[in-house]
């Protein structure tokens, strides 16, 4: 795998040159100081490569280049946002770019309810919480019929966890969900937000779907000409959210996202941690039958704490533990490879807030010290399932 690390930018806490003493070789960025359905100019692209290249890193892989909210409505400047987007695609691919993560997450981004989760060592993780979700939907937001989307006990126990909370736990789980974490491009007030979502009216799964299979068959004619491999990253927890729906959360979803727009433009970014979060993705199945289409990878574990595939709780665990088991999922990768020789870009995603970083501004999930541990564990089990896949093939031919 190419070993990579996500970087927000000149603002970052972590420079470049920390990142590439954890042995990365690539950053995965964007152009993040740029509004969405903007244009990314030739001249930013060239100015953030330059800076990179100056650190003696390389930078293949943007993560992510937005899909503005009128794609996802199709709303009446479609057109001029489509064309927008085919112009940042020429830019990015006349700069060397190879792969452009984008998602379809109507409205927000990633969503966790809790940024530094104390975890038994001390170290601080981030969580996702059901009940603390509807306990902001139903009594904080306020939603107009949010209750139906609420078994009952859930919402009596929303209902006695909004009791025991003070107003400074109402107002950081307020912002934990609509300030904006880090890669997302929105941030709303609770005012904004109830106006964003009602953009979304009428706009049910199958619609949402139904729009991005149209933004893909707009815009992968331009990536295939360009060589560039258009990955879609799934949903962040991977089930629907505030009454919006989710359209990238299982493997049927995704495979039904191949065969309706068949280009080898339209891949996927294969998150082990957003998929992870639903116990009915088989994750490393998944990688050894969509493999041909994955084009970069974040390689994460979550701990489920207790729901279903309609919903449920969980945190960032190290890497190496949780539920993605990621032996499996990096033998699969190894396998893949491999068959197709090639190497992947990988990152390793959301480490824990550890050690000096506990003491410094970072970006949740996002410090330096949880990463370089999580890419370090990362790096010895793939160097482990290489030798092992090669004694083993020594071994056959002896």
């Amino acid at each position: 795998m190419t070993q990579t690390m996500r970087w927000f930018g000149p603002s970052d806490p972590v420079a470049l040159r920390d990142i590439r003493q954890t042995g990365a070789t690539e950053v995965v960025t964007a152009l993040h100081e740029v509004p969405n359905g903007a244009v990314w100019s030739a001249a930013a692209i060239a100015e953030r490569r330059a800076t990179i290249a100056a650190a003696g890193l390389g930078w293949t892989v943007v993560e992510s280049l937005p899909v503005h909210e009128e794609i996802k409505t199709r709303g009446p400047r479609w057109d001029e946002l489509v064309d927008a987007y085919r112009t940042s695609l020429r830019h990015l691919a006349a700069a060397g770019i190879r792969v452009v993560t984008y998602n379809f997450m109507p409205v927000l981004d990633w969503t966790r309810t809790d940024l530094g989760w104390e975890l038994p060592d001390g170290a601080r993780a981030l969580r996702y919480e059901h009940e603390a979700a509807a306990a902001f939907d139903l009594f904080l937001l306020r939603r107009d019929g949010a209750e139906r989307d609420y078994a009952a006990d859930l919402v009596e126990r929303a209902e006695r966890r909004l009791a025991g909370m003070d107003e400074d736990a109402r107002r950081r789980l307020t912002r934990n969900i609509i300030a904006g974490l880090p890669g997302s491009e929105e941030s709303f007030s609770i005012e904004d937000f109830r106006a964003a979502l009602a953009t979304y009216d009428g706009v049910d799964a199958a619609a949402l779907h139904a729009h991005h299979v149209a933004f893909l068959e707009a815009v992968c004619p331009v990536a295939e000409e360009l060589g560039l491999h258009l990955v879609v990253h799934p949903d962040d927890p991977p089930f629907a959210l505030f009454g919006l729906p989710r359209v990238v959360s299982t493997e049927a979803d995704v495979a039904d996202l191949f065969a309706r727009v068949p280009s080898r433009a339209n891949g996927l970014c294969f998150c082990a941690g957003s998929f992870g979060a639903r116990p009915d993705n088989d994750l490393p199945g998944m990688v050894d039958r969509l493999g041909d289409r994955i084009g970069f990878l974040h390689l994460r574990s979550v701990q489920r704490e207790g729901g279903d595939a309609r919903g449920g709780t969980f945190h960032e665990a190290a890497h190496l533990e949780g539920d993605a088991g990621m032996t499996a999922i990096v033998a699969a990768v190894h396998r893949l490879q491999q068959r197709e020789n090639r190497s992947i870009p990988m990152r390793p995603d959301h480490g824990h807030q550890m050690l000096d970083d506990l003491s410094r501004v970072t970006n949740p999930g996002y410090s330096l010290l949880g990463r370089m541990r999580g890419l370090a564990e990362l790096r010895g089990v793939e160097r482990g399932v290489a030798h092992a896949t090669a004694d083993a093939r020594a071994g056959a031919l002896a």
